[in-house]
């Protein structure tokens, strides 16, 4: 008894292992087919179907991005003094327009009076010098000087010369001009101009402070070459080319400002985007350079395959479209949905529906009929 109740144990074991593939096979045939729907004659009456072919169409799509207000390196100056000092006068606010060579500092000190002086000491050295080496030269011809004594009043000359010309730049790094100075014009303080026009962005001294040659008083922009600096994605760079059109817009405001690309970087940040520059078309003073804006970029695709998008319908989560089999048969098959504009849909896998007959009327119908099929 034993014996037999394990060989029928083994049997029904044996039996139900060698049964499941069938089981499966059959649920997956059950699968396949709910991809169908049939309609009888009367069905196909009650429901309107419309059919069209996968067409060709240019499209545009926007690509959303956003940056902020930037100025060329060559806009943005930075004042110091070269040589220090202690600050005498300014009137520099932020934000404040100024005019190139206007003067927007004084500045005083000890050793500018030192380098003047020094200047004008070696100045009439030189002209000792110059008047040595001509009394020099006229008795080196007569032998009644060494030709040492020559070299010697050469040098010293060529000396004076150097230093005078060393100190004439010292006395330019400061805004004094060599040329126009002389003992009744000794000063100890000194003026800083404007480089550039534009406006002040930042004041970083104040009256009386004592600041280094690597302190930064000021810092000026000339804000009439502003651009826009917006971030773009990496998979949308290929999209992009110079001379493209840019719509910019800031979150407060509802006034929105032309844009061309004039710029497209090569190099990709962390977060793989890359900077694009983009200039305005009309200037506008309410941007100032560090505001954030927002744009909008349009491309164009030449030759994108495109269906209605009434011939869309999404299911758990994915996109299909119903294709004509043949005569009141419909198949469900999965595409993949790129742009949409103005009623069509891109087709990012149109392969798929090459040379078929896509139904563009009645297809939600058609998923209905196919779920309470799927249910049953």
């Amino acid at each position: 008894m034993k014996k037999l109740f394990l060989i029928i144990t083994v049997f029904i074991l044996v039996s139900s292992c060698g049964s499941k593939p069938e089981t499966e096979n059959a649920i997956e045939t059950i699968a396949v087919q709910n991809q169908v729907v049939i309609l009888t004659q009367a069905q196909l009456k009650n429901v309107a179907i419309s059919t069209s072919k996968i067409e060709q169409q240019k499209i545009s799509a926007i690509i959303k991005v956003n940056g902020k207000i930037d100025v060329p390196p060559q806009n943005m100056v930075s004042v110091s003094m070269p040589l220090g000092g202690y600050l005498k006068t300014t009137k520099l606010l932020p934000g404040m327009h100024i005019a190139k060579g206007e003067v927007i500092a004084t500045m005083e000190d000890l050793q500018y009076i030192q380098l003047q002086q020094e200047y004008l000491t070696t100045k009439s050295k030189l002209v000792f010098a110059e008047t040595e080496l001509a009394r020099q030269k006229e008795l080196n011809q007569s032998k009644a000087s060494s030709d040492k004594i020559l070299q010697q009043a050469q040098m010293e000359y060529v000396s004076q010369r150097i230093t005078l010309s060393a100190l004439a730049e010292k006395l330019k790094l400061i805004n004094i001009n060599p040329q126009n100075l002389s003992e009744n014009s000794l000063s100890k303080s000194v003026n800083i101009y404007s480089p550039i026009d534009g406006f002040v962005s930042k004041v970083n001294v104040n009256i009386g402070k004592y600041v280094n040659p690597s302190d930064i008083l000021f810092e000026l922009v000339n804000t009439t070459d502003i651009h826009l600096n917006i971030k773009v994605f990496e998979k949308d760079l290929d999209k992009l080319f110079i001379g493209q059109k840019v719509i910019a817009y800031n979150n407060q405001s509802d006034k929105k400002h032309n844009c061309e690309i004039i710029l497209i970087s090569q190099d990709l940040s962390a977060e793989r985007t890359a900077e694009v520059h983009c200039h305005f078309e009309d200037y506008d003073k309410t941007l100032l350079p560090g505001m954030y804006m927002n744009a909008e970029i349009e491309t164009v695709k030449n030759n994108a395959a495109v269906i209605s998008e009434d011939a869309i319908v999404s299911y758990e989560g994915k996109d299909f479209v119903f294709v004509v089999e043949k005569e009141k048969e419909y198949k469900l098959m999965e595409v993949k949905i790129g742009i949409k504009q103005k009623g069509f849909k891109e087709v990012l896998n149109p392969n798929v529906l090459t040379d078929k007959s896509i139904v563009t009327k009645g297809a939600y119908t058609l998923l209905m009929k196919l779920k309470n099929k799927t249910e049953e």
